[in-house]
């Protein structure tokens, strides 16, 4: 077996599609159909079934996907570890955000990183924290700058960057605005506007609030908290929104005393993938600007690279 062979097989397994694996592999179509062919002919089993566009992985392909892909991760691991030795900070970084973190973290550590490390070709994909996630446990990426799933996870390693304190927020004219202090109680009478069910911040919320058993209104949810600011400043229902997206006049945060919440926004790697140069660089950049001492003593949750 090849290695392209491999990739095309996963990348088309990760995509659902042969043209979008093309694309992601700057191939043409028929280039990725015969790899996967020439791998099938290989092994002796198809690992495709097609239905019309549609395809599915076979059991043979599902039982060579967790392999190939980890396979595919030790060569990059050993190119990475011997490009170490050089010391050189160059070459393709592949990293994951968040819109959140790119609109009001990242654009001052992005600044700097391209101003120290020329040499270094961003490749930077916008996503969903937990997609993010996803991918760098699947390999896709090489480290993911995203919100922190809460609590440990197995396969992934999880170092904090910044702190984000969450609050509870209504435009000014909302009923909600003139208490002095807000209940649980007083938030269930009202409808909310949260984000998407399966996100991390709202499975905080979701946490923190099922041992008090309040049933809330959801009207409309959505992943993008710039949308869900716009839907409060509308007057659409309270949300819960980062602290630093609320000082704004046309924004009024609510004192609970019921709930003070919090999530973590940082780092995600693999614990058994060596960080190439670049990633390193990016990771002491971040921790940098985020006013951290000693960037070898902040790995919070999972294990230390080593």
């Amino acid at each position: 077996m090849e290695l392209n062979e491999l990739k095309s097989f996963t990348t088309v397994a990760k995509t659902g599609s042969f043209s979008l694996a093309a694309e992601q592999l700057h191939l043409t179509q028929p280039a990725v159909s015969k790899r996967v062919a020439s791998l099938e002919l290989k092994l002796g089993a198809r690992l495709f079934d097609r239905f019309g566009r549609r395809i599915s992985l076979t059991e043979a392909g599902r039982q060579l996907l967790p392999r190939a892909r980890k396979l595919l991760l030790e060569i990059d691991d050993i190119g990475r570890s011997i490009s170490k030795l050089s010391g050189e900070i160059e070459g393709t970084l592949t990293m994951g955000t968040s819109h959140h973190i790119g609109l009001h973290r990242l654009p001052p550590v992005l600044r700097e990183y391209s101003r120290r490390y020329p040499q270094v070709r961003l490749d930077i994909r916008f996503m969903d924290s937990e997609s993010a996630c996803l991918a760098v446990e699947h390999g896709d990426l090489e480290l993911a700058i995203v919100t922190l799933p809460p609590g440990l996870v197995e396969n992934l390693k999880l170092e904090e960057v910044w702190p984000d304190p969450l609050r509870f927020v209504v435009a000014w004219d909302h009923p909600l605005a003139s208490m002095p202090k807000t209940t649980l109680a007083d938030l269930a009478r009202h409808q909310a506007v949260l984000p998407a069910r399966g996100t991390y911040t709202r499975e905080i919320m979701e946490s923190a609030m099922r041992p008090l058993n309040v049933p809330l209104q959801i009207g409309m949810s959505t992943n993008y908290l710039e949308t869900l600011k716009m839907m409060v400043k509308i007057g659409l229902g309270w949300s819960l929104l980062p602290e630093n997206m609320i000082r704004d006049d046309n924004l009024r945060s609510l004192d609970s005393e019921d709930l003070h919440l919090s999530r973590s926004l940082g780092i995600v790697s693999h614990p058994n993938r060596t960080l190439s140069n670049a990633a390193r660089a990016m990771r002491e950049t971040c921790l940098k600007f985020a006013g951290r001492g000693d960037p070898e003593a902040e790995i919070i949750r999972g294990n230390r690279n080593p």
